[in-house]
């Protein structure tokens, strides 16, 4: 029995769990949301919250000397650059008031195939910024032109699927372009009928 024994193994050796853990913290504070399984969500919160925690200690105590060895404490377990400058720059200064509690866990429901409990990490905080703010309010200032008739709303409607905006020139689509193949191609089987029908008479 594994009573009071910390850390779930799951199911690998120390070297790739270790590994593994790295791998989804610098994915974690980079992207700021990470999906995977539910196990592997309770090992990779406390494992990120240490490095959160000694980015803080590096910020708040403001030497350049303790700042320094707290970034090479983080960099033995982060080994990209950007997203331990993000961690100092942005993630450590917005956790400086709080004291722990930098993730969230939220359940996901099961993956198709193997049926695994899935979860999503993600950092607190993440659901507000001020640049998806603003663009948001630019989006609803601008008033968008409305579609006439049935056509007009079904190509309004596959250009946002596309991720075009309903200002843009919808361009030939496959379909237009089928079609105006298939005329062209009518119209040489016709020329080349009342060709042939003219060498038939000679």
């Amino acid at each position: 029995m594994r009573h009071r024994v910390s850390h779930r193994r799951l199911g690998r050796t120390t070297e790739h769990r270790l590994a593994m853990l790295r791998n989804q913290a610098s994915a974690l504070l980079r992207h700021e949301h990470l999906v995977t399984t539910v196990p592997r969500a309770k090992e990779l919160r406390p494992f990120v919250e240490r490095l959160i925690t000694l980015a803080k200690r590096g910020v708040a105590d403001g030497e350049s000397a303790k700042t320094l060895h707290a970034r090479r404490l983080v960099m033995q377990d982060l080994q990209d650059r950007e997203v331990v400058r993000k961690l100092f720059a942005t993630i450590a200064p917005r956790f400086s008031s709080r004291p722990g509690g930098y993730t969230r866990l939220l359940r996901l429901g099961f993956r198709r195939g193997d049926a695994a409990d899935l979860a999503q990490v993600e950092l607190v905080g993440r659901e507000y910024s001020p640049e998806s703010a603003s663009e948001e309010e630019a989006k609803n200032m601008t008033p968008t032109p409305k579609a006439k008739g049935v056509g007009g709303r079904l190509r309004a409607a596959a250009g946002r699927l596309r991720g075009r905006s309903e200002g843009d020139e919808p361009t030939a689509t496959k379909s237009d372009k089928l079609a105006s193949g298939g005329a062209r191609a009518s119209k040489k089987s016709a020329a080349g009928k009342s060709s042939g029908s003219r060498k038939k008479k000679t």
